[in-house]
C-alpha cells in the first residue's frame, strides 16, 4: 500500500521557492520526473506550485501534456535521445530545451527540428561525484578538457546555450555544487561564450535511516555563493532540477513480513517492487 501525503510535497516546494533564489538572476526550478512519474505526485505538485519538468523520455513528454496540457513548459534535459523522440517533442509538444553531451548528439537535434532557430540547447558536463550515493559521472557528461569546440558550436547554432551538470544522486555534500560551478567558471572562460543558462542539475538529497544530509539551505547557500564568483549577465538564468527531495519524504510503502529467518526479513514486496 501506497501513503501519500500531499502536505509534505508542498512543504518541500514551498521551501525550494523560498530559498532557491539568487540576489542576480532569475531562477526556475524544474522537477525531474522520472524520479516519481505518478500522476497523483504530479498533479500535486502542479497544485503546489511546480509549472517547469524536467522530462527524460518521450513517454513522460505525453503524460505531462496528457496531465497539464499548455499549463507547464517541459525541458527534454536527457542527453542521449531517439531522432524520433527529438522530432515529436518539438513538432507535436513545443519543447525547444534539449541537452546534449556530443557532437553527434547536436547534430541529431538539428536534424530532427529541421534547423531550427528558437532552440535552447544545454551541453552537458561530465562532473566527479564522490560523495554522491550514485557517481552518474561516467554515464553522461562531456569532460571538461573537451567541451570547449562543442560550446562554440551549439553557441553558433543555438538561440539559448546552457551549460547544465549533475553532481549525482543523493549528494552528501554541499560542496560539491561549489566545485562543480568552478569548473563550469573555467570552462566557460576558455570557451569565451556567453551563457543564457545554468542549470545546476538534481542530487538535493533527502532524509534515510543511517542517512541524515546537511540542511538543504547549506546547498543553496554553496550554489549561490559560488555562482557570485561567475561573470554572468543579469539575464542568466539559473535552473535546478529537483527529484527526489521534493517528493521523497512525502510517501510511505507499508508491506507485510511474510517471514523471518533470523536477522532476514521477506516481505510481500521487493528491491525490483517498491523499494528502490
Amino acid at each position: 500500500v501506497y501513503c501519500l501525503r500531499p502536505a509534505i510535497i508542498k512543504k518541500a516546494v514551498d521551501f525550494f521557492v523560498e530559498n532557491f533564489e539568487s540576489s542576480k538572476n532569475p531562477t526556475e526550478i524544474l522537477y525531474s520526473v522520472k524520479s516519481n512519474p505518478d500522476r497523483q505526485v504530479l498533479t500535486h505538485l502542479f497544485k503546489s506550485g511546480i509549472k517547469h519538468f524536467d522530462v527524460a523520455s518521450i513517454v513522460e513528454v505525453k503524460l505531462i501534456h496528457e496531465l497539464f496540457g499548455d499549463k507547464v513548459k517541459m525541458y527534454f534535459m536527457h542527453p542521449i535521445k531517439s531522432r524520433e523522440s527529438i522530432k515529436e517533442a518539438y513538432f507535436d509538444f513545443g519543447i525547444r530545451d534539449f541537452s546534449l553531451d556530443c557532437f553527434d548528439e547536436l547534430h541529431k537535434i538539428l536534424d530532427a527540428t529541421d534547423n531550427a532557430k528558437d532552440l535552447g540547447l544545454h551541453v552537458r558536463l561530465s562532473i566527479p561525484n564522490s560523495h554522491s550515493a550514485i557517481d552518474l559521472s561516467g554515464k553522461f557528461g562531456i569532460l571538461p578538457s573537451e567541451s570547449v569546440g562543442l560550446l562554440r558550436k551549439v553557441r553558433a547554432s543555438a538561440t539559448r546555450l546552457g551549460i547544465c551538470f549533475h553532481v549525482g544522486s543523493q549528494c552528501m555534500d554541499p560542496v560539491e555544487y561549489r566545485n562543480a560551478i568552478m569548473i563550469t567558471k573555467e570552462v566557460v572562460e576558455n570557451a569565451k561564450v556567453n551563457l543564457d543558462v545554468l542549470d545546476v542539475g538534481g542530487g538535493f538529497p533527502s532524509i534515510y535511516p543511517g542517512m541524515t544530509p546537511p540542511n538543504l539551505q547549506s546547498y543553496f547557500d554553496e550554489i549561490f555563493d559560488s555562482i557570485n564568483q561567475l561573470n554572468l549577465n543579469n539575464k542568466c538564468k539559473i535552473w535546478c532540477e529537483p527529484g527526489r527531495a521534493l517528493v521523497a519524504e512525502a510517501g510511505s510503502l507499508v508491506v507485510r513480513v511474510e517471514a523471518r529467518k533470523k536477522n532476514m526479513l521477506y516481505l510481500n514486496d521487493g528491491t525490483y517492487g517498491g523499494l528502490f
